[in-house]
């Protein structure tokens, strides 16, 4: 028992020391470098993401099923705003959305969808792509959506896997079609 309280009392300290320079580590410039971003970049990245979210519109139509979740305007701005980022590649975009359905459904199935459970999901769902190194923060929104809509397994496919290989396809035509630009870097 006195280890215990001892061991306490040594985190607790450990903690206030970390509290005391909080905001010492808070510090930073007020503008950070900034690489060029060039207007023909931008204009490619409208262009893609904009027929990357009709793209899945109109699978939508054709299937009669809803694929669109906001998290996939999460997606795009990565996969058609920043293509060459580890977070964008073909392994998160899938592996993260499917991720974070998983723990969308298992929650949902285990404990309903309460503010308590959304906010587990968005943390387990983080948890576990780092786990399986499939990081892609709009999983998180993927998660929350689930959750907060209740959803069940089909949610995994539709509109979860489906949406993303929709957008994936998307990217890898898009970011093909010009020369300034190549997706993906790398597949897993």
């Amino acid at each position: 028992m006195k280890r215990r309280i001892a061991t306490f009392i040594k985190n607790d300290l450990a903690i206030n020391k970390r509290l005391a320079r909080l905001p010492q580590n808070c510090r930073a410039p007020i503008l950070g470098a900034r690489p060029q971003m060039s207007l023909r970049y931008a204009i490619w990245s409208f262009i893609s993401a904009t027929v990357g979210i009709l793209a899945i519109c109109e699978v939508t139509i054709m299937v009669g099923h809803p694929l669109l979740i906001g998290s996939f305007g999460a997606s795009a701005v990565l996969l058609f705003g920043a293509t060459e980022s580890p977070l964008s590649q073909p392994r998160n975009l899938v592996g993260g959305h499917l991720v974070s359905a998983v723990v969308a459904v298992i929650i949902v199935a285990i404990f309903g969808s309460t503010p308590l459970s959304m906010a587990i999901s968005v943390g387990l769902a983080i948890f576990v792509m780092n786990l399986t190194h499939t990081t892609h923060p709009p999983g998180g929104a993927t998660a929350l959506i689930g959750v907060q809509s209740a959803v069940g397994p089909e949610y995994i496919l539709l509109p979860v896997l489906a949406g993303a290989l929709i957008l994936l396809a998307t990217a890898i035509i898009t970011n093909n079609l010009v020369y300034h630009r190549s997706y993906p870097e790398h597949w897993l």
